[in-house]
């Protein structure tokens, strides 16, 4: 059995850029991803744009997501394949899979982790099932970037679940795309569908609770993506539930679509191009870490001297019980920023996390779960490790002021200032 400085568990933004940034650290390091491919909910759930990560700092406006999170966006950009933040999948895959293959990286796709043998604080290896059986992966440090804590439960760690009143998660949505729209006709009679959807709620005609139908165009034309579906009251992480949430989803997709043609415009010629592979999932488990990351940190646009991450976007929580949806919206120029600490499972000494399953609570994980954003947190994870590795010590240990040096001068925007 070969033997690795760090495997990552997860191949979404936080899984590749944690990878790509140790490995460039000098680590020997393993990505193991239960896809096809590397993308994580952009591609296996069709998430998509990228939610809004800038500000106006002093009359500047300034992207809090930086680092290699830009240097994906430049990549898209020069093959025209991001436009408004919309992007096209086929086009991110390819530039993600060069990042990890140009940083000689050992990759590991069709693998889902089930199990995790650990000796005292440390995670000795995990076993994964693939196509050929079971498979054991050594290593001496570990990134769960799951977006479910998988490795962090599995590996014995206390995780919580939802929110804190009652462990209702925000709902799953499955996307969908439709084809051949007269996209120009379709939005000219926007207000129309809106009034129409409104009264069908009101008269209990839907399935669908969702208060509105959120739709956005990509950088192709004839085409729309639909983030529009709402399944509640299901948890992410019990295997019965995803399966009957993937059911109703996909009902409510033909609901609405068929809604959709009867009173608005630019469908008469359509057709139901597709749905994601998977549906979405906005929060599931998350980590019970060294700092539990807080709304109210969040909203008091709190600078943390650990510092390895920015984010602005709202505290944007869908009803995890029915209709509406809650939005916190920062002041221009405001932010804050996530600690290091946050990314550190309180009962393991050689594992970090990245991703939407860091320390945090309810509210907290309702802004940084983007994909810019735990993007950010992914590189930061990567970086701590190289030097974790480097010095063979706790993560805990690892000295902090070096670690954000080390963002900063890769391009990484941490809200405060080092030197």
């Amino acid at each position: 059995m070969e033997k690795y400085d760090l495997i990552v568990v997860g191949g979404g933004f936080a899984g590749v850029s944690a990878a790509v940034t140790a490995a460039k650290e000098g680590c020997h390091v393993l990505i193991v991803e239960k896809g096809n491919s590397f993308g994580g909910a952009a591609i296996n759930c069709l998430v998509n744009p990228f939610m809004y990560y800038s500000t106006k700092i002093n009359g500047v406006q300034t992207e809090l997501s930086q680092g290699i999170f830009k240097t994906i966006c430049q990549k898209l950009k020069e093959r025209g394949a991001l436009e408004y933040n919309a992007f096209l999948e086929e086009e991110l895959k390819f530039i993600l899979n060069d990042l990890v293959c140009d940083a000689k990286i050992d990759i590991l796709f069709h693998a889902y982790i089930f199990d995790v043998q650990k000796i005292g604080s440390k995670i000795k290896s995990i076993s994964v099932a693939t196509k050929s059986g079971v498979v054991e992966l050594e290593a001496d440090y570990f990134i769960d970037a799951t977006g479910d804590a998988q490795l962090a439960f599995l590996a014995g760690c206390k995780t919580v679940l939802g929110r804190e009143s009652d462990s209702l998660c925000q709902p799953m949505t499955l996307c969908f795309r439709l084809g051949n729209v007269d996209v120009d006709s379709f939005m000219a009679s926007w207000d129309k569908l809106k009034l129409a959807h409104k009264q069908a709620l009101e008269n209990g005609e839907l399935i669908n609770p969702r208060e509105n139908i959120l739709v956005f165009k990509l950088p192709v034309p004839n085409v729309l993506h639909f983030n529009t579906t709402r399944v509640i009251k299901m948890n992410p992480t019990c295997y019965k539930d995803v399966t009957c949430a993937e059911i109703i989803a996909r009902k409510q997709v033909y609901e609405i679509y068929e809604f959709m043609k009867k009173h608005a415009d630019g469908l008469e010629n359509s057709f139901l191009m597709m749905t994601a592979s998977e549906i979405g999932v906005r929060e599931s488990r998350r980590i019970v870490g060294d700092y539990i990351l807080t709304e109210q940190d969040c909203k008091n646009c709190t600078k943390f001297d650990d510092s390895i991450a920015a984010c602005n976007y709202d505290i944007d929580i869908h009803n995890p019980e029915g209709t509406g949806t809650s939005h916190y919206y920062f002041p221009e120029g405001e932010y804050y920023t996530i600690p290091y600490r946050s990314l550190i499972p309180k009962e393991t000494d050689n594992m970090l996390v990245a991703g939407r399953c860091i320390s945090s609570d309810h509210g907290a994980q309702a802004s940084y779960r983007i994909m810019p954003t735990v993007c950010c947190i992914g590189e930061a994870a990567g970086t701590a490790m190289g030097q974790a590795i480097k010095s063979k010590c706790n993560v805990r240990n690892i000295n902090i002021k070096e670690l954000q040096i080390a963002l900063k001068n890769n391009g990484a925007f941490i809200g405060i200032d080092v030197r």
